[in-house]
């Protein structure tokens, strides 16, 4: 069976970032712990899928994403400086959580989610930035197709709680739930 619409997809795959000597393995799905998605139901990056559309049990690929085709190029108009006192958890700034490395996830105005990053924390205020952590990065993929099948009901209801890689997210949080690389676009 080939990898198309609506079918249950399990793959293997080293994600590696950067460019030339450059490169980092930022991720690995392994047999064990592997991507699991439907195809063309939106969980997975668009361009991720078109390197996988077509390709069988045992197929093995090696593609790379420019940042246009997965996360984006790097926005300096994402880095924001917030009030410090945004974070006082009981009138107490929460310098457990709030600090330069911390993923903090947050919402904006409209309720939306999003994933800041701490990147200082000054006298008055906190710079955050809301790029995705992959984004201005080239994603380069190697793996192999483990297997494809019509989805059973248990694995539509699971991929319906879940992020789409294979393992639950939390809270149905979509596309802003983490930093993962796996190419689910969370």
């Amino acid at each position: 069976m080939k990898i198309s619409v609506n079918k249950f997809v399990s793959v293997t795959y080293d994600l590696n970032v950067g460019e030339g000597e450059e490169r980092e393995l930022m991720e690995r799905a392994t047999p064990e712990n592997s991507l699991k998605f439907i195809f063309g139901t939106g969980m997975m990056l668009p361009a991720f899928e078109d390197a996988l559309k077509g390709l069988e049990v045992g197929d093995k690929f090696n593609f790379s994403l420019a940042p246009a085709d997965a996360y984006g190029e790097y926005n300096d108009t994402h880095l924001t400086e917030l009030p410090k006192n945004i974070f006082e958890v009981e009138g107490k700034f929460d310098d457990e959580v709030i600090k330069e490395g911390n993923i903090v996830p947050m919402m904006d105005s409209n309720g939306n989610r999003l994933q800041g990053s701490v990147m200082e924390v000054k006298d008055d205020v906190v710079l955050m930035d809301f790029n995705h952590p992959l984004a201005g990065k080239t994603l380069h993929f190697s793996g192999e197709v483990l297997d494809v099948h019509e989805p059973t009901a248990e694995e539509i209801a699971a991929m319906n709680s879940s992020c789409g890689c294979g393992g639950d997210c939390g809270d149905g949080c979509g596309d802003d739930c983490g930093d993962k690389g796996c190419g689910c676009g969370c």
